[in-house]
This record gives C-alpha cells, structure tokens and sequence, in this order.
C-alpha cells in the first residue's frame, strides 16, 4: 500500500454514547417524546473527532425541531446544536483539548449533541478559551453566531456606526450588543416595554421601550435626524415598520426572524433610503462552517472582550428532565438553558 493510500485508509472505531432520542413529530412540546437509549458512534475516518460532552445548550430551533416544525429533519434522531465537552477520540492534536461548537446540521439532519458523546469532524470544533468554563462555553453557539454572521455580512460595526438592536434582551440581541459595543459603536436596543439591558457590554447602552415611543422617530431624534447605520432586527415584522422608518441613508438592516412572513414592504422608502437588507439563517450553515465563525470569535472571548452568557444552577437540567428544559425554552426563557448528560 502506497503512503497516499495509507492516509486515506478508513479507521473505523466505535463508541458507545447515551443519548436522548425522538422517534416521531409530536407537533406540541407537551406530546414530545425523550427517550434516553443508547448509540453507537463510529469514527469512519481519521479527521473525525468523538466529543464527550460536558453541556449542551437547548435553543428554541432544537424544540422545534423535536416537535416536527422542521420540514426537513431525520427521524429518528438525537436534538441538539450547541455544545461544549472534551475530545476523546480523534487526531492525535486534539485528543484532551477541550472545546465547543454548534452547527444547523447538526440535531436536526444529523444526531447532535443532547447526548453524552457526539461524532464531529474534526473541522467541527474550536478549542475553548481556557478563561470560562464548558458549562459557559456550551451556551455560546447559536447566539453569537447568529449574531457574528449577521454583522460580518454587513462589515461589521465601526465606532462611527449608530447600531440599533431590536429585541435587545433576547439571547441573540445581547449577543448583538456585545459585539457592537465591544467594535466601539453607539448602540441602542429596543424592548417591549420598560426594562433595562440584561447583558454584558463593553459601553453603555441606550435603551427604548418600544410600548412607551415611536422607535423609528426616536433613534432619528437621538441621532440628530440621521437614524441607524445598522439595524439589527432579531424579531422581524413586528419591529419591521419602526426598523425601516429608523434607518439611516444607506443602512443596513439584518433580519433573522419572523412571526408573520409577510410584511408591507415600502419601496419608496427602501431605494430612496439607499437600504441593504441581510437575511440570516444559521440553520443553513454545518457545523464546519459554524466553526469557522466560532474561531473568529474565540480570540475575543479569551480576552474577555466577550462574555458567555451566564448560567444559573436552575436552569442546568440533567437528561432525566431534559422535557422540563424544552419546555422552559419554547416558553421563552429569559435565561440561558443548558442539558448535562446524568
């Protein structure tokens, strides 16, 4: 055999994990299904990693996903997208190294990560900073890049840049401020009614209560009438008219969300605005591709310039209630969910 050929060689090592699994769409949350059964795992070649895994995050795309609302995931299949946990099978570099990731393919058209152990490729992952925990770390993923791909789309903020945050205590929207604020820019986030900001941020952050003015002719009066360079708008159409009328000539807005898809779209406003609309979707992104924004992200994180999101000993939940921490999550928990294998 040819050295060529040698590295190519197919070295199949199985494993055996615990894992929850659905078998069927259960169309409600209270009709689901989580059984914990046992998987194998089978390393079909040598740039594949197994991943024990220390917590798991739940998003509301793994709930939905569990419950049927997903067109296009597998049955059966183990949820799950956010992880963080140490290397225990894989190239010899990695083997120890403690890491986290997340991935739209993955728990959704592939087993995921709501399991004990978890198959990756090895591109899959990105080492964690060694400054948080992986408790921390597993609560990372869908958020901040969500949030990450939606900024570097549109160029990322400047400290010149007026950015408006829609939804701004959402997990996606702090992790939107985070990054906006730490990039130097004057960013204001919007709620639903009076609050403050629940997140970290490197500056202060304006708040408006979208129940209390007229978002739109707010930020034009904060910004001596010229508006937002980029709106990041994590709701969608219930937001769409304020984010449309509060943009600035040549803004941009970023949309990841939608309760009704179809909106009144004002296209006078839009060219004589001379806007850019982004549209997100982090569902569409492998776990590969995932990393690599991760990896962007990670210098960040260890330099504190980021935070994880904190997580309370409340909302860490064992497989044996892993229905409990569904639950909380589609009933949309303020706080940051994460499962830990028993």
């Amino acid at each position: 055999m040819s050295v060529a050929e040698k590295n190519l060689s197919v070295v199949a090592k199985s494993f055996t994990a615990n894992a929850l699994r659905v078998h069927e769409k259960a169309g409600a949350i209270e009709n689901v299904k989580l059984a914990e059964e046992k998987v194998t795992l089978t390393r079909e070649h040598d740039n594949q990693v197994i991943v024990e895994i220390a917590a798991a995050g739940v998003n509301p795309s793994d709930v939905k996903a569990a419950i049927g609302m997903m067109p296009y995931a597998v049955w059966p299949r183990t949820p799950g997208r956010d992880f963080a946990g140490i290397v225990v099978e894989g190239p010899a570099t990695l083997i120890g190294k403690k890491v986290f990731g997340t991935g739209g393919d993955v728990g959704i058209r592939r087993d995921g990560t709501h399991a004990s152990h978890v198959l990756l490729d090895a591109e899959a992952v990105t080492e964690a900073p060694e400054n948080i925990s992986l408790i921390e770390a597993a609560g990372i993923g869908v958020p901040f890049v969500t949030a990450w791909e939606g900024f570097r789309r549109t160029g990322m903020p400047t400290k010149n840049d007026v950015v408006l945050v829609m939804g701004a205590n959402g997990k996606v929207g702090q992790a939107a401020i985070q990054i906006a604020t730490m990039f130097g820019a004057r960013t204001i986030g919007v709620v639903r009614r009076a609050e403050d900001y629940r997140g970290f941020t490197s500056t202060a952050v304006e708040m408006l209560d979208a129940s209390a003015v007229d978002v739109g002719q707010a930020v034009k009066d904060m910004t001596g009438g010229k508006g937002a360079n980029i709106v990041f708008n994590t709701v969608g159409d219930p937001y769409y008219p304020a984010a449309t009328k509060a943009l600035a000539l040549m803004g941009k807005q970023i949309l990841i969300a939608a309760i009704n898809k179809v909106v009144e779209f004002d296209i006078f406003a839009f060219y004589r605005g001379r806007h850019t609309y982004y549209g997100v979707d982090t569902l569409a992104f492998t776990a590969v591709e995932s990393a690599a924004l991760m990896r962007e992200m990670a210098p960040h994180f260890a330099s504190g310039k980021l935070k994880p999101f904190p997580i309370e000993d409340r909302f860490k939940f064992p497989f044996s209630r892993a229905k409990d921490a569904y639950t909380e999550v589609i009933g949309s928990a303020l706080q940051r969910v994460v499962l830990m294998p028993d």
